[in-house]
């Protein structure tokens, strides 16, 4: 188990390569300078912003930089960075029963607009979870995205769980009403609904969701509840808008980015969470199975800021 958490470590840093390049010889010139003062701040701020970090996150980060160097009479910039990398980690971690829903009867809604990777995760998951030992079903109820449920049924035949679908354009609450049922009927631990991401027409989306989950309310209401947003790091600021228009037609708890290999914006991983208090819980660096990983945060900064492992 150790070897593959470090291959993940490795596939991390690599695929945080470009990120990093922007933000640590950004930063190295700024910590060998001479003096803590107004435009060193300034020049940090600039950095992290850079890095997709995000305005309101990091004024948050270098308030808390502040205190800490007042508290601690720092004087040399170089003191700064252990500094700076443990205030970045102490704003990311995730709580203990984070991932709880793992170990229970639950049902885990997974939603996210088209192409940010949402099939593959949920394949992802759904075999993650199939290795520790649950029973797990998916039920594909993106019923109007062309080749969505051939594209969910090639990744569960992959994982090895069984998955419940229609035809294309069914109504989503029909295909959630027989996959709870089956979920129960076949004793499963986790059943995974894949769910259509169409933004463009909020009012559509929120009244779809809501009839699913009044399904499942009824169908099963025993099942802890678990609703992961998925979001593409290559679109840095845009990821951070979508989790925030989603947050507003479902109650989000936790956040799956993917595709953090070959992007300068792995910073919008720090932005998201801290912006609207979501935790990540799962990256991707990827497209192998095991490319998928519970998000660690000191593990994810130590790999943005170069930090050995």
């Amino acid at each position: 188990m150790e070897v593959k958490k470090k291959g993940f470590f490795g596939r991390l840093v690599e695929g945080l390569t470009k990120t990093r390049n922007n933000l640590v010889s950004g930063l190295e010139s700024l910590f060998s300078g001479s003096s803590i003062d107004e435009d060193f701040y300034e020049e940090l701020e600039e950095i992290l912003i850079m890095a997709d970090i995000g305005i309101k996150t990091t004024t948050d980060i270098i308030e808390n930089l502040r205190e800490k160097v007042k508290e601690n009479k720092i004087k040399d910039p170089q003191e700064c960075k252990e500094l700076l990398v443990q205030s970045i980690k102490e704003q990311m971690q995730t709580k203990d029963d984070a991932y709880d829903f793992e170990n229970k009867k639950s049902v885990v809604m997974v939603i996210g607009v088209n192409g940010v990777g949402k099939t593959t995760s949920i394949g992802k998951l759904a075999s993650q979870l199939k290795a520790k030992g649950n029973k797990v079903v998916v039920a594909a109820a993106d019923t109007f995205r062309a080749a969505a449920i051939e594209q969910l049924t090639e990744w569960t035949n992959r994982a090895g769980v069984d998955v419940i679908a229609q035809k294309e354009g069914s109504d989503p609450a029909a295909v959630v009403y027989d996959a709870a049922n089956a979920a129960k009927s076949r004793n499963a631990d986790t059943l995974i609904i894949d769910t259509a991401g169409r933004l463009h027409n909020k009012k559509n989306l929120m009244e779809e969701l809501r009839k699913i989950d009044r399904v499942i309310s009824r169908e099963w209401p025993e099942a802890t509840r678990e609703t992961l947003i998925v979001l593409d790091g290559t679109t840095g600021q845009n990821a951070l808008v979508q989790a925030k228009q989603f947050s507003e037609v479902a109650q989000l708890s936790g956040i799956i980015i993917t595709k953090l290999d070959g992007t300068a914006k792995g910073g919008i991983a720090i932005a998201i969470q801290s912006e609207l208090g979501i935790p990540v819980k799962y990256i991707g660096v990827g497209e192998q199975i095991d490319d998928l990983q519970k998000f660690d945060a000191d593990s994810f900064i130590d790999a943005l800021f170069s930090v050995k492992e």
